[in-house]
This record gives C-alpha cells, structure tokens and sequence, in this order.
C-alpha cells in the first residue's frame, strides 16, 4: 500500500539495504520488529523521541485531555494549557518573554523569517552553508544544498548564506544593514559540525553592532540534547529568537514554538487589528499543549538533560577511543547526545582502492558499509548525516541507559574492525551498493 500510494522510491531504499523489517513496537529507546527482535534506536525519529516512545506519563496526558471533554480550537478564545506551556518554556529561557506556537520546526522557521523583517523592516536573512532548517518554501531558501533545492526554485529572494564559524564573512553581510535576521543551528544537525568557541559569541556581538536579530534554531539541538536545555548555553549566547519543536511533542502530537523578545513580538502583533496577523489553525490545539507540559515534567522529574550530558560523555568517551586503532575513523565530536561519529580515506593501499571505489560511484556511500552492518547484525538504527557525507549522526533517547552504552561500544567497533578487512563481507556489500548506484545512474 505504502508503494502504491505513497513514497515508492522510499520502499525501495529500505529492501535494497534490508531495513523492511516491519517494526510492530516501540517502548523507550527500543524497537520491536515482525518478529519480536529487540533494536536500540538511535535515530529517534530525526530527534523526536527525547524521552523514549510511548512514556507511560506522556499517553496519560493525552487521554486525561481527551476525557476531559476541554473545548479545543475555539479560536475565538485562548488556550488554559497554551499558556500554561508557554510560563514553562520561558523559565528556561528567562531572557525572552513571548512565545509563538506552531505545528512544526518549519514552520517555526518560517515564522522566525516574518518576524524578523515586520520587527526591522529589512529584507534580508542571512543562514550558514551545510544547514538544514526545513523544506517548505522560506526555510528551504534559507539552506544551500542543491540536494533539496533543486527544481523547485527560484526561492525567496534576499536570503544569502556564509560559511559556518566565519565570522568575518558574516561581518561583511550584516554590514549592509539591510540583514533582518541570521539564523544559525548552534551545531549543525548535516554533518554535526561544531561550532568554535568565538563563532556564538561573535555572532551575537556582531548581530548587536548591525541591528541584525539573532535567531538561534534549536529545532534538534533544544530541550536537553546537547545536556543543556538549550544548546547556546554551552557558549553563554542569549538569541532574540529560540526556535523549538521535534522534542516537544513527546512522539505523539507535532507542536513547534517560537520563543521571542517581547518588542519583537509587539512590532508583529501591534493593534488590535492586527492580532491575528499570523497564525496556523491547530497550532495551540490541546493534544499538542498538553503533549508539550508533559515532556517538560517528564525531562525535570527524571532528569534528562543531566543524563543526556553523562551518557552522550561516556559514548563520546568509548568511541573516540577507538579512534587511533582504525584508519579509516577520523573524529568524534558533539554535545550530549548529539553525536557525529566521522570517517575519512584510509592511508594504505589495502584500503584505498575499495575506498575510492566507493567514493568514484557515490560519495559518502562509505557510511552505509558501518549503518547496514550495525543494524542487520547488531540491531542498532543509526543514520548517515546527510547527503554525501561521511559522518554518522547518533541521537539516542535521552532515556538510555549504561548498558545500552557498551551496546553501542562494542556494535561499533566490531563493525568498523570488519570495515577494516579486505576482502571481507563489509565490502562485498560495498560492491552490491555500488552496483546498484550504477544500476540507478544507468
């Protein structure tokens, strides 16, 4: 059905590498395929399931919320629980004072671009290269990957991208004074780039010496990720704008929120006539506002931000490790649990010729040949970090545990030891996912 009706391209992609397993469960940071088998997820739907699937408080919630007969949407009244989450969204962001509710991380972004051009009255927006912010229309000319860009321009115009920890380059785009706003992923999700100790802070003094609003996207960073609430508290920056979602919703009801400066937020909504200027229909509808409180109780009460920090140290401890005995693993790096774990050409001649095999048919096919291996043996759901890249991106539930730690330890470094050998079963698949690429490109 899924083939005929929906993504077929998809359906191929998952039986080419053997991921049509049929998952049937999900319970915390585990899934449950057709017949049983236990995985160790750590995709976490692209960062939504912070606090597992299906957490026991969560589901109460929202069924405390459908037996309350509560009357929803009225749109010509407010929302109790709206407000309610937004008294607690701001207490950990003291700094700003509004906040704007929408039904995704995209559409938070396409929220942040409006805001900032009502409240400067300028036109341009500025953005890093290698982000990624969302693919409807203003997020998706905000980002430079002809990967998702192409065939679907021209895009809106006056957004402009600089190089990611540049600050001399975003210096001379600001200095037009024509800039509304530069968006900026505290660690970039395509590749989970970290940023240099000066590029935040200097950003932010920059945004300040232009009139340019400073719009911090937290949509994966954000709520306990990194082991901070937010992301830019690792580097003492307090944006103009927060942008949150994926996290917040628990898994179960989608919710985007724009955090925001109270001035800002008066420049949009000015006058009675002009309250609702903008807006989404079931934006603050209460499935969602009541999912939202929810997973904020449920990150307090077990204390998962402080867990995302210990747990993401111990992975990132365990895996670099490992990094002067394989050739082909170059770095490890991130925040939390948030977690890039790169590969890179190999030195040797055993190696460099399977290598460049791979890199000549598609670049990046690398990864494939550690994500295919570790879930098809080792029952682990991992993801490339974008296209073409080289990095494999790991975002496990908050909720992860010491054991499921050494699962990840000893999953990667049997499969990057097998990586190693040539000829070997890693690249005889190798050669299968190559062959394919041909077959594709034929």
């Amino acid at each position: 059905m899924h083939a005929r009706h929906l993504n077929e391209q998809l359906v191929r992609v998952l039986k080419t590498i053997g991921y049509d397993v049929g998952f049937q469960k999900g319970q915390g940071q585990y899934l449950f395929d057709r017949d049983g088998v236990r995985y160790l997820d750590l995709l976490s739907g692209f960062g939504v399931f912070a606090i597992g699937r299906n957490h026991p408080a969560l589901r109460e919630a929202l069924k405390g919320v459908l037996d309350s007969d509560f009357p929803n949407l009225v749109q010509l009244d407010v929302s109790t629980l709206a407000g309610v989450l937004a008294e607690r969204l701001l207490e950990h962001v003291p700094y700003l004072d509004k906040v704007f509710f929408a039904n995704s991380g995209a559409e938070t972004v396409e929220a942040a671009i409006k805001f900032a051009r009502g409240a400067t009255g300028r036109p341009g927006m500025v953005s890093c290269s290698h982000s990624f912010h969302g693919l409807s229309y203003g997020a998706l000319s905000l980002m430079d990957d002809p990967n998702f860009r192409s065939g679907f321009e021209p895009l809106l115009p006056g957004c402009t991208q600089v190089p990611y920890n540049d600050l001399a380059a975003l210096e001379q785009a600001l200095s037009s004074r024509q800039v509304a706003g530069f968006i900026v992923e505290p660690i970039q999700g395509k590749g989970v780039n970290m940023p240099t100790d000066e590029f935040l802070p200097g950003a932010a003094a920059l945004c300040r010496k232009y009139g340019t609003l400073l719009i911090a996207d937290e949509i994966q960073t954000g709520i306990g990720r990194t082991g901070k609430f937010l992301a830019v508290e690792h580097w003492n920056v307090e944006p103009d704008m927060v942008l949150l979602a994926k996290a917040l919703s628990g898994g179960h009801v989608p919710v985007g929120a724009l955090l925001t400066r109270k001035h800002i937020f008066d420049k949009i909504f000015s006058q009675m006539d002009r309250a609702v200027v903008h807006g989404s229909t079931f934006a603050k509808n209460d499935l969602a506002m009541a999912a939202g409180i929810a997973t904020l109780e449920v990150i307090k009460q077990e204390k998962l931000v402080e867990q995302a920090a210990r747990r993401g140290a111990e992975i990132r401890l365990a895996l670099t490790r490992m990094v002067p005995g394989y050739e082909l693993m170059k770095e490890v790096r991130g925040k939390g649990l948030m977690i890039g774990v790169e590969f890179g050409p190999p030195k040797s001649l055993r190696l460099k010729a399977s290598w460049n095999l791979l890199e000549t048919a598609n670049k990046g096919l690398f990864c494939q040949l550690i994500t295919v291996p570790l879930f098809k043996d080792h029952k682990i759901l991992t993801q490339v970090s974008g296209h073409g890249s080289h990095t494999i991106k790991l975002l496990p539930p908050l909720v992860i545990t010491e054991e499921d730690c050494r699962w990840i330890e000893t999953a990667f470094d049997d499969v990057i030891a097998a990586s190693h050998k040539v000829p070997g079963a890693i690249w005889s698949l190798g050669k299968t996912l190559v062959d394919n690429a041909v077959r594709k490109s034929a």
